[in-house]
C-alpha cells in the first residue's frame, strides 16, 4: 500500500509539474496571474490618450525638452540624443499611418527596447528581415494571448514595404548592443503593479518574496515610464543561485540541450551559421523577453527557417531551466 501510495504521489506531482510547464509564467508576459483557460488572443494594441501634462521634461546630457504629449506619440515620438545615433529611416522615426507605429516608439532610437518588448539593437540584419517576414506571415505567436505585442507586430510588418524593413533592419543593425540589464540575485523583489506589460516598484516601496519568478522593473521608474529616457536601464531581480545554474546549462547543456556558445558564439554575443546566416547575441538581453522566446518555441508560437534549429534545443527544457538560463544571459556582459 505504501508502494501504491507512493507511485500516486509521483504521479501527482510529475502532473503537476507537466501542467506548470504547459502554462506561460506570467512574469514574463507582463502579468501577475496565468491566463485563464481558453483565454482569446486579445487583438493588436491601440494607441492610448495623450496626457494633456503642459510640463516640459528633459533629460541630463540634453537640452532639449518634451512634453508628454511629445514624448509618447506613436507616429513620431520624442528624440533626446539626436546626436547619439544614425539619422534614423523614416519609418524608424515616424512609422507609416493609419497602422505602423514609429520602431522607435517602443524599442526607442537606440534599440534598447524595454521588457515588454524587444532590444533590437544589434540584431544581424538578415535575422531581423527574416523576423519581420514571419510576422508578416503569422508565424510568430504568444504563448500567452494577453499580450498585444505579437499581433501588433504581425500588423506592422503586413503593412511595411519590403524596403521598410530593411532600413530598420540596418539602423538598428548598425547599432552595438551595450548593458542595459543589471542582474540582482535576491530572495525579495520591490512590490509591483503592472503599466502596459512593464513592472513597476509602486510608490509606498516595500517588497514581496521573489520565489520562483524574474521580476524586471526599471532603475529609474520616472525616467523609465514619464519620460522614456534612453539612457535609463532596467534591474532584474532574480533567484538566489540562479546565475549559476544557469551558467551549468548555457555552457556544458547539462544533459538536457547543448551549448548556447554553438551557435551564438564563444562569448554569446552572436555568430553566423552555414544556411542561416546571422545568429542574434543573447549576452546582456532582457531576461523577461529571452524567457518568452524560449517559451514561445518550445510551445510551438514561433516558426520560420532560422528558428526551426531551436526547437530541438528547448524540447527538453522545464520552465525552471529556461528562468535559469535567462538570469544567467542576462548578467553576461554584451
Amino acid at each position: 500500500m505504501k508502494h501504491l501510495s507512493g507511485l500516486v504521489l509521483l504521479f501527482l506531482t510529475m502532473a503537476t509539474a507537466a501542467l506548470a510547464d504547459d502554462v506561460p509564467p506570467p512574469w514574463a508576459y507582463g502579468f501577475k496571474e496565468p491566463p485563464p483557460p481558453g483565454t482569446a488572443q486579445v487583438p493588436p494594441g491601440r494607441p492610448g490618450v495623450l496626457s494633456t501634462d503642459p510640463q516640459k521634461y528633459g533629460l541630463p546630457g540634453t537640452d532639449l525638452t518634451f512634453t508628454r504629449a511629445e514624448i509618447a506619440p506613436v507616429f513620431g515620438p520624442a528624440d533626446y540624443f539626436p546626436g547619439e545615433h544614425p539619422v534614423p529611416p523614416s519609418i524608424v522615426a515616424h512609422g507609416k499611418e493609419p497602422v505602423v507605429w514609429s520602431c522607435a516608439r517602443c524599442h526607442y532610437f537606440n534599440g534598447k527596447g524595454r521588457p515588454e518588448n524587444a532590444g533590437i539593437a544589434g540584431l544581424p540584419v538578415d535575422y531581423f528581415v527574416e523576423q519581420m517576414l514571419a510576422f508578416r506571415r503569422g508565424d510568430r505567436a504568444s504563448s500567452d494571448p494577453r499580450k498585444p505585442n505579437t499581433p501588433m507586430m504581425v500588423e506592422f510588418a503586413q503593412g511595411m514595404t519590403d524596403a521598410e524593413i530593411r532600413d530598420a533592419a540596418e539602423y538598428y543593425g548598425a547599432m552595438k548592443w551595450t548593458p542595459w540589464i543589471r542582474v540582482v540575485e535576491s530572495d525579495r523583489a520591490p512590490k509591483t503593479t503592472i503599466s502596459s506589460g512593464m513592472y513597476l516598484p509602486i510608490p509606498e516601496g516595500g517588497d514581496d518574496p521573489l520565489g520562483n519568478r524574474i521580476v524586471e522593473v526599471p532603475e529609474d521608474p520616472a525616467l523609465a515610464e514619464i519620460q522614456r529616457s534612453p539612457h535609463s536601464g532596467f534591474v532584474a531581480y532574480v533567484p538566489v543561485g540562479s546565475v549559476k545554474r544557469g551558467e551549468e546549462l548555457v555552457t556544458t547543456g547539462g544533459g538536457k540541450t547543448v551549448s548556447c556558445a554553438t551557435c551564438h558564439g564563444a562569448d554569446l554575443k552572436g555568430g553566423t551559421l552555414a544556411n542561416v546566416g546571422g545568429v542574434p547575441g543573447l549576452a546582456g538581453r532582457s531576461p523577461s523577453y529571452l524567457m518568452r522566446q524560449m517559451l514561445d518555441l518550445k510551445n510551438g508560437k514561433r516558426h520560420g527557417a532560422r528558428t526551426e534549429p531551436m526547437k530541438p534545443v528547448v524540447a527538453s527544457l522545464t520552465t525552471d531551466d529556461m528562468l535559469v538560463i535567462a538570469a544567467y544571459l542576462a548578467s553576461r556582459v554584451p
